[in-house]
C-alpha cells in the first residue's frame, strides 16, 4: 500500500506555516509559528478528504483526552483545537523537537536515563488511568522529547475509556509492543495491557530492538511477531550493564497472563524506582494527580463524531434598554477576579418634564417683553 502524501497545510488565524513534521495513517502534523505569544507549535490536521465518522470520533477524543491530561509534566501539552477555514479539524500542541522513535536503534541509551523515562511514563499512564482513560498505543515513537529534554507521552488518537462496555472501539495495535491479549483480540485495551506495553517499551530502549524481534533478516514480519508474543516467555536481554533486578521487573511487567503483571502503572513505576535506589541512582519522582487537589473533569465523549469549531462567546455590555438589574451598570460590567471594568458608554442625561415646560414659559415671556419694547420705540 503506497504511503499517503501529506495534505496542504491549512490557513489558521494567528499561526504561520513553517514546514511539515510528519504524516500518519489518518492525520498530518505541521510546524507553525504562533504570533501571540510567539512560539513554535505543532498542528495536527485531518486531511480535507477525510469524512469518516470514526476518524472524526478519534480526532475529537484525542483533543478532549489531551485537554484532560496535558497539564501533566510527562504528557504533551495541547493549546487549542478547532476547525480551519476550509473545514478541517485541527489540534495545536506543544512542539517537541525530539523523539525516541529511532534513537534507541542507533545508540545505546544509558541505563539511568531509561529507568527515569520508565518512571515518568508510568506516572503519565497512572494519571491517565485514574481519569478513566487508556492510551492503547504505548511505544517508543510515541514518547516525544521537549525542547527542555523532558520525555512526554503523545498520540492519544486511539485512546479509549476504561469503563467502556460498548465493544465498538476500533481494534488498533502496534504489534511489537502490544500485549498477548490484545494480539489475540480478547481486549482493545486495559490497565494490564498498558503495563505490558510500557514494559516492552522500556525493554526496547535498553535492548535496541523490540522484545520479540530477531536479528536475522526476514524473521520479523507482523504475523511472526504476533505468534511469538502470544506464545513466548520473556526474552532476557544480553546487555551486560542491565542487572538481574531490572530484568526481573521487566519480566513481571511482561508476564503472559495479565493477572501476573503489576496491578497498576504506578506499581510498575515504583518497582523501577526501587531498582534506581538499589543501583545508587537518583530516584525519579512519581507525578500522579491526587483527588485532594485535582478536581474531577467531565467525562470524554468517545462517541462524538461531530465537527466542532469555535463557539461565539458573549460579553455583557451597556445597553439603552431598560434592565431589571438594580446594580449600577459599571458594577455589572466588572470582572470581579481582576477588577478590570469593561468600557461603558455614558448615559444621556434626561431633563424632567417640569423643568422643560418652565424654561419654555420663560422664553415666551421674554419674547413678548422684547416685542412691546420694540413697538414703543417705533
Amino acid at each position: 500500500m503506497p504511503k499517503r502524501l501529506p495534505s496542504a497545510p491549512p490557513v489558521l488565524p494567528g499561526l504561520t506555516y513553517v514546514r511539515p513534521l510528519g504524516s500518519g495513517g489518518f492525520a498530518d502534523v505541521f510546524l507553525y509559528e504562533q504570533d501571540m505569544p510567539r512560539r513554535s507549535v505543532a498542528v495536527k490536521v485531518l486531511p480535507s478528504d477525510v469524512h469518516d465518522p470514526e476518524m472524526l470520533r478519534m480526532f475529537n477524543a484525542e483533543a478532549d483526552v489531551l485537554a484532560h491530561l496535558s497539564a501533566h509534566p510527562s504528557i504533551v501539552t495541547v493549546y487549542q483545537a478547532g476547525l480551519s477555514a476550509d473545514g478541517r479539524p485541527y489540534i495545536v500542541m506543544e512542539y517537541c523537537p525530539g523523539s525516541l522513535a529511532h534513537r534507541y536503534r542507533t545508540e545505546r541509551l544509558p541505563l539511568d536515563e531509561v529507568l527515569a523515562i520508565g518512571v515518568k511514563m508510568g506516572s503519565a499512564l497512572e494519571s491517565s488511568h485514574r481519569a478513566g482513560l487508556v492510551h492503547r498505543d504505548v511505544k517508543p515513537s510515541n514518547i516525544l522529547v521537549t525542547s527542555f529534554g523532558i520525555p512526554v507521552l503523545a498520540d492519544f488518537g486511539i485512546s479509549s475509556s476504561l469503563s467502556s462496555t460498548s465493544g465498538g472501539e476500533v481494534l488498533a495495535m502496534s504489534v511489537p509492543w502490544s500485549a498477548p491479549e490484545v494480539i489475540a483480540e480478547r481486549t482493545t485495551g486495559s490497565v494490564a495491557s498498558e503495563v505490558w506495553g510500557l514494559g516492552a517499551t522500556v525493554y526496547s530502549l535498553l535492548a535496541g530492538r523490540s522484545p520479540f524481534e530477531r536479528l536475522e533478516p526476514g524473521q520479523n514480519s507482523r504475523d511472526q511477531l504476533r505468534r511469538r508474543i502470544q506464545h513466548a516467555t520473556y526474552p532476557r536481554m544480553t546487555r551486560p550493564d542491565v542487572p538481574d533486578t531490572v530484568q526481573d521487573i521487566l519480566a513481571k511487567a511482561m508476564s503472559r497472563e495479565p493477572a501476573d503483571r503489576y496491578p497498576t502503572a504506578l506499581a510498575f513505576a515504583e518497582a523501577l524506582r526501587g531498582a534506581q535506589a538499589e543501583l545508587g541512582l537518583a530516584q525519579t519522582p512519581i507525578e500522579v494527580a491526587t483527588a485532594d487537589w485535582s478536581p474531577p473533569s467531565p467525562e470524554v465523549d468517545f462517541a462524538d463524531a461531530s465537527l466542532r469549531g469555535p463557539v461565539v462567546s458573549s460579553v455583557r455590555h451597556d445597553s439603552a434598554r431598560r434592565t431589571t438589574d438594580p446594580r449600577p451598570l459599571v458594577d455589572r460590567a466588572r470582572d470581579e477576579d481582576t477588577d478590570i471594568s469593561l468600557p461603558v458608554a455614558p448615559r444621556r442625561r434626561r431633563w424632567p418634564w417640569g423643568v422643560v415646560i418652565a424654561a419654555g414659559v420663560v422664553l415666551v415671556a421674554a419674547a413678548i417683553v422684547w416685542a412691546v419694547i420694540a413697538a414703543g420705540q417705533a
